[in-house]
């Protein structure tokens, strides 16, 4: 049963759900997508809405581009959510404002859940950490990055570095930080940014395979293995080694019906 949240889309962020799978899709297409706070905000509200029964989240962009990144009419504007009315705020609430942001972004990796970014045209800026914060990105062959904030004389804040850092590189991060240029689909794969690349025509059948394979595998497995590859580059190998024995260990006894 398909269910869908029309409400959302006032603030440029639509909701609908299939069973397992919901589909969470920026709509703001005559701007290519490019994000406001208030699409944060709904972005956070999802998160906290989301029914336990989902195992799989897919992140689109309506229309012709991924996302465009950070919608510069309001950032540049005069409202409370400006770049200038965030400067004037103390060090803390400022600090607070942004982590209410990150928070629209963060909790794509979540054990829980598998995120998938279905990438297609731009994906700048925020729409470049939107799909990072994924746990799997597939592009369309027309699937262009950036972290273009350097441009703005700003710093990536949307739960992106970390991420990008552990897939490229610290060296490639810093370049692909530093030059906010323009990264293509192929390069993408090269480097490690993509799960995989197809033609555009074969974005939404590729999405499907990989969230068909995901569901076919038992859930509590899934996050299992999920959190020991999203904890491995913190821990040493006794660490990680430790981390894998209470993983099985515990879904031994789940599989045994004793947990």
């Amino acid at each position: 049963m398909t269910t869908s949240a029309a409400s959302t889309f006032e603030a440029g962020v639509r909701y609908e759900q299939d069973g397992p799978v919901a589909s969470v899709t920026l709509s703001r297409p005559d701007v290519l997508n490019a994000q406001t706070p208030a699409m944060w905000a709904e972005l956070g509200n999802i998160s906290r809405k989301l029914p336990g029964d989902v195992r799989v989240v897919i992140v689109r962009g309506e229309g012709r581009a991924f996302s465009a990144g950070l919608d510069l009419s309001v950032a540049r504007g005069d409202g409370d959510s400006s770049l200038a009315a965030l400067a004037r705020l103390t060090e803390s609430e400022s600090a607070e404002r942004i982590a209410s942001f990150q928070d629209a972004f963060t909790w794509l990796r979540r054990p829980s859940l598998v995120t998938i970014a279905a990438v297609h045209g731009h994906a700048i800026g925020a729409g470049f950490q939107l799909a990072l914060n994924c746990d799997m990105r597939v592009l369309a062959e027309d699937a262009r990055f950036a972290m273009a904030e350097v441009t703005l004389g700003l710093v990536p804040d949307l739960g992106g570095t970390k991420r990008l850092t552990e897939l490229v590189g610290p060296a490639r991060a810093l370049e692909i930080c530093l030059t906010g240029r323009r990264l293509d689909a192929g390069e993408a794969d090269r480097i490690g940014l993509a799960t995989a690349v197809v033609p555009v025509s074969e974005l939404d059948a590729a999405v499907r395979d990989v969230t068909a394979a995901v569901l076919a595998a038992p859930a509590g497995a899934v996050a299992e293995i999920k959190a020991l590859l999203a904890g491995a580059t913190g821990r040493s190998y006794d660490q990680q080694d430790r981390a894998e024995r209470e993983a099985q260990t515990r879904r031994l006894r789940d599989l045994a019906g004793l947990e």
